[in-house]
């Protein structure tokens, strides 16, 4: 297809984009609701303590310079291939408690120049939430690299969180090994970790082998970011990167991503995942995979863009199985959430794409028609028989454009709520469809948009944001959203309407969707020139819920035993465990503890389930390897640390007797070694032999009374 479409397009509608020098944007300004939850972005506060600002790429430099070639004809392959990707960057975000305060701390990526950040948080020693940037003390600035993403696991199962940043082409991907909260040390140069020649977007860690130590998967795109070829044509194909795997040995990683059969096809992978999809008890590798704007098999192209699955064996060795799960729907597919969606009990998937808008915006000069929904940010419903269904987006008609996502329950209702932001830096415009996106479920995958919610926070759509990950940084039960932007637009500046009105879907997102112009057309002959209005360094947003006091929560927090107990095989964060949770006469939400998501970032491992006016619940893990464990009559506002206990309460290969002398063996271990307190103990006892007396006979009250209402731990 013709390289030129974009800017045919882009002059098919001068007169629109040349409006926002004459008219203001007039945006509509609805009234808060009178309940719910709100968030508010806490940064603009002084006290916060966070001054961070996205320093732009390198490759800006190209963007720069055709902007600076007075009258540009886009029609002009070789102009267009000159406009860089992401040219102000692609940072990501980790939550986690670093160094074993209590609270969770941030770790936000930077441009090269400039120290990436690590902001501790103070909520521990002063009772409210503001940081202190701490990356210099720790060593972990990084500065002299393009980052990009960012993930965290305990690869050394010592009992703190060691860390891996990635590096843009020419940079390097760096390993630091967390020395007991104080500070880290890099641990990778010299070794195949570093892949200088790769421009790697995400990473994820995870246990593919079982044996308790943290592997890393690293999501590779194309090499290199300064042109935007093969996301425009399939004859630059070969650009397109492998993606890795390396498995941790315990004396160092090692390559294993041909013979774990993960690094075919190369394909434009913005977001990688390992997660226990199927819930065999082995991880799994997810990836998001781009499209771009080239036509799909069924237009007469090629298929690049799938929600790609490959299924492990259970030693680590994977095989793709994305066309007979169903998950082979072509898209520009570029961050990924996992949970329970419709409470079927079956894994679900979440990713976002470039949307709606952007595609009917290319339509007339594309060489296939831009039907709604085939970009859509979307999700898939697993299923009984393992395939997955994709049932399109309901009344919401039509998606904008994404990365950063997560499934979480933001109001703690007890159902799996949704959150995506993102925008794109399309070189001759700016993406800024996404307003910044929850997404309320009704408990059977049917949601609705939540447009007043960030009323009091910030405008998302002048922020190009990248990375976001979730947690609850002040403590109080709600989630709190963090994401960070490449690039922000002043408010000064107006925003254009994506399309023109009799062009729009009906959705919920219409009145939203908007580009930065940052060319505008002189005449019909694909001829541009820059608007003159820049975009400044991208910032930090920390939003803090405002909670809804009359709806209850729990927390966990999964511990692998690995190393404190016999037979005791999970690494100590417990990543790769699938968490259950069923409020007292409620539905069951789930969530998989992940060493990687969204876009570029990671989420805290600590996980909120929301009861509604339920008072207690019930949790269930299911570990690594396939061992099961429940705790019952969970309270409402407990946090619970979760400990591995190797005794699986549905083995029917153990005797009952074997299986109670395996739980009290364990237990005790775990309290020898300070992990739980004799208290803890005999709960997780409790709940073990009932967990086990309802698998084996099915009916926990005939059993208590034929025994008299007595058991034997009493």
């Amino acid at each position: 297809m013709s390289i030129d479409y974009f800017c045919k397009r882009i002059y098919a509608n001068k007169a629109r984009f040349s409006l926002i020098f004459i008219v203001p944007l007039l945006w509509f300004n609805p009234t808060y609701a009178k309940e719910g939850i709100k968030f508010t972005d806490i940064v603009k506060y002084d006290h916060t303590g966070v001054s961070y600002r996205r320093t732009a790429s390198n490759n800006n430099a190209l963007l720069d310079a055709v902007k600076q070639q007075g009258v540009v004809n886009f029609g002009n392959p070789e102009v267009l291939a000159s406009l860089p990707i992401k040219p102000r960057g692609a940072p990501g975000i980790a939550i986690f408690d670093y160094d074993s305060d209590g609270d969770l701390d941030l770790y936000v990526t930077n441009g090269p120049g400039t120290d990436n950040s690590l902001y501790s948080n103070q909520l521990i020693e002063t009772g409210r939430v503001f940081f202190i940037d701490s990356a210099i003390e720790a060593g972990v600035t990084a500065s002299e690299q393009d980052s990009t993403g960012v993930c965290f696991g305990d690869i050394d199962n010592d009992g703190d969180q060691d860390m891996f940043v990635l590096g843009n082409h020419g940079s390097s991907n760096i390993l630091y090994e967390n020395q007991s909260g104080e500070s880290f040390t890099i641990i990778s140069t010299g070794s195949m970790l570093e892949s200088r020649e790769k421009s790697p977007a995400s990473c994820a860690f995870g246990d593919v082998n079982n044996d308790g130590l943290l592997d890393i998967v690293i999501g590779n795109t194309y090499n290199n970011w300064n042109h935007r070829l093969p996301s425009l044509s399939f004859e630059f194909d070969a650009l397109m990167e492998e993606n890795q795997l390396f498995l941790n040995t315990g004396y160092g990683f090692k390559d294993v991503s041909e013979s774990a059969g993960i690094n075919l096809p190369a394909r434009i992978t913005w977001a990688v995942s390992l997660v226990d999809y199927d819930l065999d008890g082995d991880l799994d590798l997810i990836t998001a995979d781009d499209q771009g704007p080239k036509p799909a098999k069924i237009f007469g192209g090629k298929d690049h863009g799938y929600i790609r699955i490959y299924q492990n064996d259970g030693s680590g060795e994977f095989k793709d199985i994305t066309e007979t799960l169903g998950t082979d729907r072509f898209g520009a597919w570029m961050g990924l959430a996992f949970g329970d969606l419709n409470s079927d009990g079956h894994m679900d998937i979440f990713s976002t794409n470039s949307g709606d808008y952007f595609h009917v915006f290319l339509d007339p000069i594309t060489p296939y028609p831009a039907r709604v929904e085939d970009f859509s940010t979307g999700w898939f419903l697993g299923s009984e028989n393992g395939q997955f269904s994709y049932p399109g987006v309901g009344d919401l008609i039509a998606t904008p454009f994404g990365w950063g996502a997560a499934i979480i329950d933001y109001d703690n209702d007890s159902d799996s709520d949704i959150i995506f932001y993102g925008g794109a830096n399309m070189g001759a415009y700016v993406d800024a469809s996404n307003p910044g996106v929850i997404l309320s479920n009704d408990g059977n995958a049917n949601f609705s948009f939540e447009k007043n919610i960030h009323l009091s926070s910030i405008q998302h759509n002048r922020r190009n944001i990248q990375g976001m990950a979730v947690g609850d940084l002040n403590n109080d039960g709600f989630f709190d959203i963090v994401s960070v932007a490449s690039e922000d637009w002043p408010g000064v500046f107006p925003l254009a309407p994506y399309l023109p009105e009799e062009q729009l879907f009906g959705s919920p997102f219409d009145e939203s969707a908007s580009i930065w112009p940052t060319f505008s057309p002189v005449d019909q002959f694909n001829n541009f020139i820059w608007t003159g209005m820049e975009p400044v360094d991208g910032t930090l947003a920390i939003e803090i819920s405002s909670a809804v006091k009359t709806n209850h929560w729990i927390k966990v927090l999964t511990r692998g035993s690995i190393g404190q107990t016999e037979e005791a095989m999970v690494n100590r964060d417990g990543i790769g465990a699938v968490i259950s949770f069923t409020p007292r006469n409620g539905q069951t939400a789930m969530h998989p503890v992940l060493g990687g998501s969204s876009y570029a970032s990671q989420n805290s491992l600590e996980w909120i389930f929301g009861l509604g006016k339920a008072r207690k619940g019930t949790i269930e893990i299911l570990w690594p390897g396939g061992t099961r464990n429940k705790l019952f009559n969970v309270r409402a506002g407990e946090k619970i640390i979760f400990p591995e206990i190797p005794c699986s309460y549905d083995d029917q290969s153990i005797s009952s007797r074997q299986y109670r002398l395996c739980v009290v063996g364990a237990l005790n271990d775990l309290v020898r070694h300070h992990v739980i307190t004799k208290k803890e103990r005999k709960r997780f006892i409790r709940s073990a032999i009932r967990a086990r007396v309802s698998a084996v006979h099915h009916q926990w009250p005939h059993f208590m009374e034929k025994n008299g209402h007595r058991a034997w731990w009493r």
